[in-house]
Parts: C-alpha cells; sequence; structure tokens
C-alpha cells in the first residue's frame, strides 16, 4: 500500500511518504471571506475532503488545518461602500462558507484558525526575518527581500529576471519592485495593529506561513490549494517559511478550477454561480457528486446539462441501494473497499477510476436481484457503500440520510406521499381490471418527470 500524490515542486507524482509514520499533517489555503462562496471555492474543499477521507480510511491520523483569511484588501474596500464594519463583512462570509462545507459533506477542519488571530505571531516571524537579512521595513511597511532567497520561484518554476510582482496600493520604499509585502502600514480610517515597525494590518501571505508554523511546526506533510494560489501566495510563502528557518511542505497538491466558457469561475469576472443558489435546485449530495468526483486537477466546465447527467447517474447508484434494502433490510458498509477502488484512490486520488469500480458494482449488483440473488446483492451494497464511504456520498449515511434538516429532502417526503396517493388510485385501477384507466395515471406521471417501476413489493417512483 503506497498512496501517491502529484507534487507541484516535483512536477512529477510522487510516492507519500508521512514526516511521522501513522500520521498525515494537511495545511489547506481556506476562504478569503470577502464575499458567499461560489462553487470554484467549494470545490477546493471538497477535492481535499476526499483526500482527508483517503487517508483515513488507509488508517492515517490526520491534522487538517483550514485557515481564514479575514483581513485583505477587498473586504476593507466592501466594508467602506456598504459603511458596516470590515469583521462584520468577514464574519457573514465566514459564516456562509462554513454552511456550505457542512451542507456539501466536509468533514470539519481540526482547527480554522483566522489570520486576524495570529498577529503574534507574525510579528514575531517578521522580526526574524529582519535578524536574518531576509526583510526590511520602511515608511511603516515589511518587505520580503527575494534576491536574499536563492530558491525563490522554484514552485512556479519562473525566472527572476521575467518576474512582474504583483503590488498594492501605498507599498512605497522598496528596495526592488519585485520584493513583496508581509505587512502594509495602516491608512487613516482602516483596521489596524501596534508592532516594532508601526501600526499596520498583515499582507496575504504572510498569515498562512505563521499558521501553517504555529499549528503544524517547522515541517508538515501537504500543503494545499487551488491552482491559481501557486503564485504568488505559495510561491512567497515558501520564501517566508524556509527563509525563516522552516523546513515547510514535504508535498503541494494544487486543484483545478471550475470555468464556465473556459474562464476561471471569480466574483471578480461576474460569471460566479453561488452555493446558496445551487442548492435551491439541486440536493446537496447530487452537488457534491458533481463537484468531488472529476480528478481535481481537471477543470470542470460548469453547465446544466453536466449537472443533470451527475444527477442521473448518482440515482442509479441511489436507486440499486434502495432495492436492496427494501429486499434485504439494512446492510452495513464492507470492512475494506474493492482492490481496484483502492489502486484508483492509491494513485494520486483517481476519483473518475474510482468511481467507475462504483458503478461497476452497482451493475453487478443490479444483476444479481435480477437473478434473485439476494446474498450476492447484499454483497455488492457493502462494497458500494464502503466506496461511497470514502467519497462522501453514502446515501445511507447519518449526514444524508438523518435529520431531515434539508429543505430538499423535506421536499422528497412531500412529493413521495403524494405520488403514493395517486400510485394507490392506479392499483385500485389495476385491481378493478381498468387497464386504461392505469396506464393513463402512469403516463400522466411520466410526463411529469417521474419514472414507475412496478416491483414484488409494489409500486417504486423516482425521477426520470
Amino acid at each position: 500500500m503506497t498512496i501517491r500524490l502529484y507534487d507541484t515542486s516535483a512536477r512529477q507524482t510522487r510516492d507519500f511518504t508521512p514526516l511521522t509514520p501513522g500520521c498525515v499533517s494537511i495545511y489547506l489555503c481556506g476562504a478569503t471571506v470577502q464575499a458567499a462562496p461560489h462553487i470554484g471555492h467549494i470545490r477546493s474543499g471538497l477535492n481535499f475532503d476526499i483526500m482527508r477521507r483517503w487517508f483515513l480510511h488507509r488508517g492515517y491520523d490526520v491534522t487538517f488545518i483550514r485557515n481564514v483569511t479575514d483581513i485583505d484588501d477587498k473586504i476593507i474596500t466592501k466594508a467602506a461602500d456598504q459603511g458596516r464594519p470590515w469583521w462584520a463583512i468577514g464574519y457573514e462570509n465566514e459564516v456562509a462558507f462554513n454552511t456550505a462545507y457542512d451542507t456539501l459533506g466536509c468533514l470539519r477542519p481540526t482547527y480554522e484558525p483566522r489570520a486576524t488571530g495570529h498577529i503574534p505571531e507574525m510579528i514575531e516571524m517578521m522580526r526574524g526575518l529582519i535578524d536574518r537579512g531576509h526583510a526590511y521595513a520602511a515608511d511603516g511597511n515589511v518587505y520580503f527581500d527575494v534576491r536574499s532567497f536563492p530558491a525563490y520561484l522554484e514552485l512556479s518554476n519562473q525566472e527572476l529576471d521575467n518576474l512582474l510582482q504583483p503590488s498594492g496600493e501605498n507599498e512605497t520604499g522598496k528596495r526592488d519592485p519585485r520584493d513583496f509585502a508581509m505587512w502594509k502600514a495602516a491608512k487613516p480610517g482602516e483596521p489596524s495593529w501596534e508592532t516594532p515597525w508601526g501600526r499596520g494590518r498583515p499582507g496575504w501571505h504572510l498569515e498562512c506561513s505563521a499558521m501553517a508554523h504555529k499549528y503544524l511546526g517547522a515541517a508538515f506533510d501537504i500543503h494545499g490549494g487551488g491552482v491559481d494560489l501557486v503564485f504568488p501566495h505559495h510561491e512567497n510563502e515558501i520564501a517566508q517559511a524556509k527563509a525563516y528557518g522552516d523546513d515547510f511542505a514535504t508535498y503541494w497538491c494544487h486543484n483545478a478550477w471550475v470555468t464556465i466558457s473556459g474562464e476561471k469561475m471569480a466574483k471578480s469576472l461576474g460569471n460566479s454561480v453561488l452555493v446558496s443558489e445551487m442548492l435551491k435546485r439541486w440536493r446537496p449530495i447530487v452537488l457534491r457528486y458533481y463537484l468531488g468526483t472529476p480528478h481535481y486537477r481537471s477543470m470542470i466546465e460548469y453547465s446544466e446539462e453536466a449537472l443533470r447527467e451527475a444527477e442521473s447517474a448518482f440515482a442509479r447508484i441511489e436507486g440499486f441501494i434502495q432495492r436492496v434494502v427494501e429486499k434485504a433490510g439494512p446492510v452495513e458498509p464492507a470492512a475494506e473497499v474493492p482492490p481496484a477502488f483502492a489502486e484508483a484512490m492509491d494513485d494520486d486520488l483517481g476519483v473518475p477510476q474510482a468511481l467507475a469500480i462504483v458503478h461497476t458494482t452497482v451493475r453487478q449488483g443490479n444483476s444479481a436481484l435480477t437473478a434473485d440473488d439476494k446474498e450476492s446483492a447484499v454483497a455488492r451494497l457493502a462494497e458500494v457503500r464502503a466506496m461511497l464511504g470514502v467519497l462522501g456520498l453514502d446515501p445511507l449515511d447519518e449526514k444524508w440520510s438523518g435529520g431531515g434538516t434539508d429543505r430538499g429532502e423535506d421536499l422528497h417526503g412531500v412529493v413521495d406521499s403524494l405520488v403514493r396517493l395517486v400510485l394507490e388510485q392506479r392499483q385500485a385501477a389495476r385491481t378493478r381490471k381498468d387497464y386504461a384507466t392505469a396506464d393513463a395515471i402512469r403516463d400522466q406521471l411520466q410526463q411529469s418527470g417521474l419514472a414507475i417501476e412496478d416491483t414484488p413489493s409494489g409500486p417504486r417512483w423516482s425521477l426520470s
């Protein structure tokens, strides 16, 4: 058993060897809470949730850190535009992100630190970098001297002489335009904290280096995030942490975007699809299937058709599960997943290949049901539940089946009651041999988007 991961820094797939046997430490760049989450934001959380679940299934003890960036230029701008406190904007959207993560079945992080809660750690790191000659203060700002760190840009594979470093407003006093801000001098009316170099607020990159150091130590296993963070964010994190003396992350894993018409989904481009809006139209488990089952390093091109296909594919899985439970009662997940599924997941989290094993097992189970082979059908369902559990997609799991807090499930219950009433009328017509009326009722239900299946235990409906 060897898990292999694609390491962005090595530009190849590598065998995973943890720093501490039996343990995995993961730092994931989480939300910048300047707006409510769209499905591109949440994809990253889902992809690394599946990674975490696979490590857990393989018997590892996982420490999972997902930070919250609760102060940045966009939050401050929105607060000024709306006449509201910056922390109110941040907290409102932090709640929205956590609601989306929870609704789509992501496990809660071990710790979820906020940037503004770790100013002392940032000051300590800046002081150490200045003492070592890697940073300097100027006009109340603190900058990282990129030429002092020879390994700068190795992650993104760029040449320093060709670099155009993003620069913010009022970043004055730089020795080199490519140096980046770790601390930004205070501006009137904006939030600020006291430091030895004057009042100000943290730069985006410093916070993650400081928080990773605090919660995971000088070295940890995996750093994750979206592919758009490779530069400048992750490149600058590495420079700060390693110049400070940390070994930092051993593996760098990046998920791809959700795109619309080939463009990255982003609030700034006006093409984002909010999770809250999607959940009004799609069940959470279907949205998780749609976002979580493509390979994490492949782009997802958003379309209604693709979502409908995901819904239909998952409905086939649910239909098999329902039929076996009706025939045999509750079935517990198998202790192990099929070897082919494990092989796919071990190979850089090959979820599409693993999902193919799920669907193959479902087809085998349906064939067993058709042959009235109850024992084989039950065995296949146990395997399917084990595999779906790893993916966070088991519809019989308490997350999805118990609690009744989801409006989609409430609506399903209402529709079920109404459809069963109509099916009773159809059955009454069949009993009195009025087949024309029975067929007419069935046709009307099908025109309404419902598929009716007659089974030995009675008729059963599903969305067609």
